[in-house]
């Protein structure tokens, strides 16, 4: 079974450092200083940490950032990025935050399709030379 609860910093730093995806993950430092307003910090447990997904109110207009999130392999297609998006999404509504965004890359393209699958649209590509670094922002209302 899926747990999941709010965690810290320093467990979404030591989750990222071991998500082959993340080619030189952000130190607790960047955490700090880009969650110091309102923010939200997830872990998902199957018996001990399997994922995490945070998130903050960067744009301060009604919307809320989801900035990083990830998986261990071994927890992948067990439905534990779905609960962490299901407890972000119920906690930002509850919050008074109207729209959820993210930005991935194009190289990304597991994260582009859960993101679509869950009602989120592409909103704005911003081109990176090579292609598969173009950043992809994506946007989905909580219908507040």
């Amino acid at each position: 079974m899926i747990h999941i609860r709010e965690g810290t910093f320093h467990e979404c730093v030591d989750l990222s450092s071991k998500i082959p995806e993340f080619n030189s993950p952000y130190k607790i430092d960047e955490y700090k200083k880009r969650c110091a307003g309102k923010y939200l910090a997830l872990i998902a447990e199957i018996d001990k940490p399997v994922g995490f997904k945070i998130g903050y109110d960067r744009f301060k207009n009604g919307s809320f950032y989801s900035w990083m999130g990830g998986v261990l392999p071994k927890f992948r297609r067990m439905g534990v990025a779905y609960s962490l998006a299901n407890f972000q999404e119920k906690w930002a509504a509850e919050n008074k935050f109207s729209l959820i965004l993210l930005k991935t890359r194009k190289k990304h393209d597991e994260m582009i399709a859960f993101s679509l699958n869950r009602g989120f649209i592409i909103t704005e590509e911003t081109q990176i030379i090579p292609a598969e670094e173009t950043r992809i922002w994506m946007g989905k209302s909580l219908n507040c």
